[in-house]
């Protein structure tokens, strides 16, 4: 009778490895891919090593994401509270105005930054007046990074606060905390993990992104432009090259993210 079930779980098994195996065997293939044309020119890949206006890219890339998703964490974390804890009529259409960023083509939610962000916008020009331009800027990046990021870091705070007990919250209350200090002290420590895991999501989008970026600010370049520029202009040994750097920077820097999470979260886990 054993036998029997292990015959019968057996192809079911094999088919849940092979459906695992296939989206993760296709971005290896894609890396090797990447990887071979690279061995094809190392002298173009030496290059980019060392090239600075691939690191300048860099860092402003990862500085403009850090930027978006701190002010992400500011703002987003108190929408994502309300979302999970409000039971209004108009929750439907909030939910669907942080979503929006994610349907929306990138073309399209970069000219919404940009007439927003631009010199004679809503926004862009009152901080224009107090000298914050967004066109051709460092701000610009910021702000449609923040833009594209808004539903990956919002949506996964706000299931990290679904999952924390109402009633958490009350018994603090009763015992004499006040709204925030509930807030603070008892639901954004259980959300945290949440929390930290959709800053690193918005943080990855925000790297990734490039058609809202150049909508408002073609300059200074992020590794995104500057990988698109090397194409056009070069062809694709140099695009190569310069994408196996930003893919060993990336990948670095997710890898010790990811594992700073856990080992915050999970103290037992293997470094």
């Amino acid at each position: 009778m054993a036998a029997t079930a292990r015959r019968r779980t057996a192809p079911g098994a094999a088919l849940l490895l092979i459906g695992a195996s296939l989206l993760v065997g296709l971005v290896l293939l894609a890396l090797v891919t990447l990887a071979i044309r690279a061995a094809e020119s190392p002298d173009a890949l030496a290059a980019a090593a060392v090239d600075p206006d691939v690191w300048g890219a860099i860092g402003i890339t990862f500085a403009g994401a850090g930027l978006a998703v701190a002010f992400l964490a500011l703002l987003g974390t108190p929408l994502a509270y309300l979302m999970a804890r409000t039971r209004s009529r108009a929750l439907p259409l909030v939910e669907a105005l942080v979503d929006l960023p994610l349907v929306l083509p990138h073309t399209i939610a970069g000219l919404l930054v940009y007439l927003v962000f631009m010199r004679n916008g809503p926004l862009g020009w009152p901080l224009g007046v107090v000298g914050l331009s967004f066109e051709d800027a460092f701000p610009g990046i910021v702000a449609a990074m923040l833009f594209v990021g808004i539903p990956y870091y919002v949506n996964a705070a706000r299931d990290g606060f679904a999952k924390v007990p109402v009633e958490l919250e009350e018994v603090a209350r009763t015992l004499g905390a006040g709204r925030g200090a509930a807030f603070t002290r008892v639901a954004l420590p259980l959300a945290a993990r949440e929390c930290l895991s959709g800053a690193v999501t918005a943080w990855g989008r925000a790297v990734g992104e490039f058609a809202a970026v150049i909508m408002i600010a073609y300059y200074p370049l992020v590794i995104s432009t500057l990988i698109y520029t090397r194409f056009t202009q070069y062809g694709l040994t140099e695009t190569v090259a310069v994408a196996v750097v930003l893919l060993a920077v990336c990948g670095s820097v997710l890898v010790v993210l990811r594992r700073g999470a856990a080992r915050l979260w999970r103290p037992d886990a293997p470094v």
